[in-house]
């Protein structure tokens, strides 16, 4: 039983050298496709990289979803198919999970152009319509497959951002969105100066009530 070869271990360049260098063109056949390289290990090792993937069966199966999304008029368009190819590699998928995500992302915003397409060149209203819901229901899918990527890289840990954040002697740190209107904001506090000089004047009504007693005494 032979088993695919492990697209991980490099054969005749070097890991940079893969990151760097340009994912294969694939070339549609009458039966299929093939991977237009003229070292056929060094293609699929090139292809597998730029589709994040790491064995010969998951390469194979995300192309041939790939050459299927691609197809117009009847047929696999390669020109399609080379876009989508280059929007994977350059959003660079780390695994599988990522491949499948990313592989359906692009796939979206092809039908979501075609959509547009048909609805720019629509003849009646009910063309318009249906063009019309189609590139809404697609438009609003691929910011939540980005989301999704974001959340699976990110392990679903949201990102916080904090900056610039000052607390002065006594003060309170706020973190999140707050929204304060002038017309409500009320101060519970004194002002510290009349703070300190509270003390000072009960001192001295205390001393001016003293002093009014010994006069009434003495008279």
């Amino acid at each position: 039983m032979n088993t695919a070869p492990d697209l991980t271990v490099p054969t005749a360049i070097t890991a940079t050298d893969q990151t760097e260098a340009a994912a294969p063109r694939i070339k549609l056949l009458s039966h299929g496709f093939c991977i237009d390289h003229p070292d056929p290990e060094l293609g699929e090792q090139l292809m597998a990289n730029a589709l994040g993937v790491t064995d010969r069966e998951a390469m194979d199966g995300i192309l041939r979803q790939l050459v299927r999304a691609s197809v117009s008029g009847g047929s696999p368009d390669d020109v399609n198919l080379s876009f989508m190819i280059s929007m994977v590699k350059s959003i660079r998928p780390r695994d599988s999970v990522e491949a499948m995500l990313v592989a359906q992302m692009v796939s979206v915003h092809v039908m979501a152009m075609r959509c547009a397409h048909h609805l720019a060149n629509a003849d009646d209203l009910a063309q318009h319509d249906n063009a019309a819901r189609a590139l809404g229901r697609l438009a609003r899918t691929f910011p939540a497959q980005i989301e999704a990527l974001n959340r699976y890289r990110s392990h679903g840990e949201p990102a916080i951002t904090v900056q610039n954040v000052s607390v002065g002697d006594g003060g309170k740190a706020i973190v999140g969105n707050v929204t304060q209107h002038a017309s409500v904001i009320v101060s519970e506090k004194k002002p510290a100066s009349a703070a300190r000089n509270a003390p000072k004047a009960a001192g001295s009504r205390r001393g001016r009530d003293s002093a009014a007693a010994k006069r009434d005494a003495q008279a």
